[in-house]
């Protein structure tokens, strides 16, 4: 691309965004009776033509007619058409004031034809589904940590042929019924198996349209994305749907798909790429060049993303192309959350104003995101959503990579161990976390906790290379601990997908992280996994966590002034962490052993009932080294009010007292 560097350093001027700033929601393609009516901003533009394509297919050469376009207020260009172009394709060209042209497609298209270069002009309305009208969130009455949030790739849950499924790799893979184990009938898989371990939230990595896939090609299992490369932001993504020429398939199934998902009590959260593009070709940067990123004091690219550029979401109209992108994805797919790549590089006025707009349509849509600290090149001063600010957002949650890295090890040091492998130099700092405040957090609802997801080594990986010696029993141990750790600790339980089936990721023998760009061989759930039976006793023992979590709802408390009132730390030697709930009907003790031996804990329990009467009660064990779940396993006797077990060697144990 070729930038005027003078014109650049005036967009975030007081005077270019008052003169510039559009205010309207009325950007892209909008239907209007009989008429068709297109919008693009384009401040600098000399002209502007839109061009009418038969296909989607920017190989044919097919084009029907052109349309000059005519400028209106704010930088907008304007052409209204006939409502006999529905079902065709556009583009636009923009001629700026050296006289140089550029087709692109428009950056508020709806649909597309394949690979993305040309938009569809379609009426949203016959991609609807049956009964979409009455279609919402089944879990909307649920908080951030009444949620229970599964990360999975769209394709990695089909494309094996263990799955059972017949749509490998698409967005109707993920929703097929009475799916089995190699079709053989027996160990459920698919969409039955993730209801039955009982998640409440989906989250799903990017399914906008990205780059990095040619969807005119055949399905190639070696030819693989995870999808952090975003061409087209409100466009779903072709290689998913059944049919990428015909843009009206993609919406369709995906509809259908969030459909079904719904049906069975599953909500769904995606994935955005908002803080950088695939690369500096985005159609945006090419209706108005430099104005979408920003740029150093050496006018080279800002790259605090890694992936080449890094989005100005400071500037006006920047902005609201996010904000409008966001609300789009809830209005029409009825989206029921947004987990925000690399949101440490968006500013929190944005990110604020995204929460403030969805609200206004549904104010259970959850929000969260990546509030690393990373350096930018900002185009004025603001306020990064980063974990040191977050105490600005508002019902915004980060991830907690604090937690992750004191469970496990840091995620940048291979050898590093961490709580669940013996290292015990941070175990203070991992007491905090468990009652979700970490050191940036005031509440746990701002705390998403995880040990692992789809970056880095899965977390069965991850145990192997930090103790090289390790049996696979023991890191079963180790896996258990690790997910008992997420699953009850306060704040919000995110899992990988697979993780509960001691998920790996080899290639050639070796270890893989990153594998943004492996094969299915290498990312594809391995559903027969379910026929070993320790790996089968490890995915019980996760869906019991699920279980004991979601069925006692003092888990799920969200604010500091909750922690304060019911939570209470324990009281333990050795290493040993876990802490107290408690409320007028009930205490639950959560305890956590790391160490290689059995434990014995002794616990007065009027240092802990702040609000129990202690007279008549009994208590249980729920979830202990092998078992795990709603049901007590076992009755413990208490003598004088003290409470005394024995905690197995590197596992969790859970108690509850109660009223006989």
């Amino acid at each position: 691309m070729k930038y005027d560097f003078s014109l650049i350093r005036s967009y975030s001027s007081e005077d270019f965004e008052k003169k510039y700033t559009y205010e309207k929601d009325d950007l892209g393609l909008n239907i209007t009776g009989d008429t068709l009516i297109f919008k693009l901003w384009s401040p600098v533009a000399k002209n502007l033509i839109i061009n009418i394509y038969e296909s989607g297919d920017k190989n044919n050469d097919d084009i029907i007619c052109s349309f000059d376009m005519e400028k209106e207020d704010k930088g907008v260009w304007c052409k209204k058409l006939e409502k006999k172009y529905i079902g065709k394709y556009y583009t636009y060209t923009i001629e700026y004031s050296d006289g140089d042209k550029n087709e692109f497609v428009d950056p508020y298209a709806r649909s597309c034809g394949v690979n993305g270069n040309r938009g569809m002009i379609i009426d949203l309305s016959v991609t609807n589904p049956e009964g979409w009208e009455e279609d919402k969130n089944p879990n909307m009455n649920l908080s951030y940590c009444d949620s229970i949030i599964y990360e999975l790739h769209v394709r990695d849950f089909s494309s094996l042929d263990s799955s059972g499924i017949e749509n490998k790799g698409k967005f109707l893979g993920l929703v097929e019924e009475n799916t089995t184990l190699n079709g053989e009938g027996k160990i459920k898989t698919g969409i039955d198996y993730l209801k039955d371990l009982g998640i409440t939230h989906l989250h799903l990595l990017p399914f906008n349209d990205y780059e990095m896939l040619d969807e005119s090609k055949p399905y190639d299992k070696n030819e693989y994305n995870w999808g952090y490369d975003p061409k087209n932001y409100n466009i779903p993504e072709g290689s998913y749907s059944t049919n990428p020429f015909d843009g009206e398939v993609r919406i369709k199934e995906l509809k259908e798909t969030i459909k079904k998902l719904h049906e069975n009590n599953i909500s769904v959260v995606m994935d955005v790429v908002y803080n950088h593009t695939f690369n500096e070709l985005f159609s945006y940067n090419v209706a108005v060049p430099g104005y979408f990123y920003r740029f150093n004091d050496k006018n080279k690219l800002s790259n605090g993303s890694g992936c080449g550029n890094d989005v100005a979401s400071e500037r006006s109209m920047v902005s609201k192309f996010i904000v409008d992108s966001v609300l789009y994805w809830a209005k029409e797919f009825h989206m029921d959350g947004f987990r925000f790549d690399l949101v440490g590089l968006l500013d929190v006025d944005t990110i604020n104003k995204i929460r403030e707009e969805v609200d206004k349509l549904d104010n259970n849509i959850m929000l969260y995101g990546e509030g690393w600290l990373l350096k930018t090149d900002l185009s004025k001063d603001v306020y990064l959503t980063n974990q040191e600010n977050a105490e600005m957002l508002n019902n915004f949650a980060l991830f907690n990579d604090d937690f992750r890295d004191l469970i496990k090890g840091s995620v940048f040091d291979e050898e590093e161990k961490g709580y669940i492998s013996g290292e015990f130099e941070d175990v203070d700092n991992l007491k905090n976390n468990l009652l979700g405040l970490p050191e940036w957090s005031t509440e746990p609802k701002m705390a998403v906790n995880y040990t692992s997801c789809h970056d880095n080594y899965t977390l069965y990986d991850k145990i192997c290379m930090s103790n090289p010696e390790i049996t696979r029993d023991k890191a079963i141990e180790m896996n258990k601990l690790a997910a008992s750790l997420a699953i009850l600790s306060l704040g919000i339980p995110f899992l990988h997908a697979g993780e509960e089936l001691l998920r790996e990721k080899r290639e050639n023998g070796e270890f893989v992280s990153d594998s943004v760009r492996s094969s299915d061989e290498v990312n594809g759930i391995r559903w027969e996994n379910l026929e070993d039976k320790e790996i089968k006793k490890l995915h019980d023992y996760y869906k019991g966590l699920i279980e004991f979590r979601k069925n006692n709802p003092i888990l799920h408390i969200g604010t500091k002034e909750e922690v304060e009132e019911y939570a209470e730390l324990l009281d333990l030697d050795n290493n040993k962490t876990g802490f107290a709930l408690s409320d007028k009907n009930e205490m639950i003790f959560i305890m956590f052993n790391p160490n290689e031996t059995k434990e014995k804990v002794s616990l007065q329990l009027k240092d802990y009932s702040k609000k129990m009467d202690l007279e008549n009660i009994t208590a249980y064990v729920y979830v202990d080294k092998d078992n795990s779940g709603n049901n007590p396993i076992k009755e413990l006797s208490l003598e004088n009010n003290i409470l005394e077990c024995e905690i197995d060697k590197i596992s969790a144990c859970v108690i509850k007292v109660q009223k006989k």
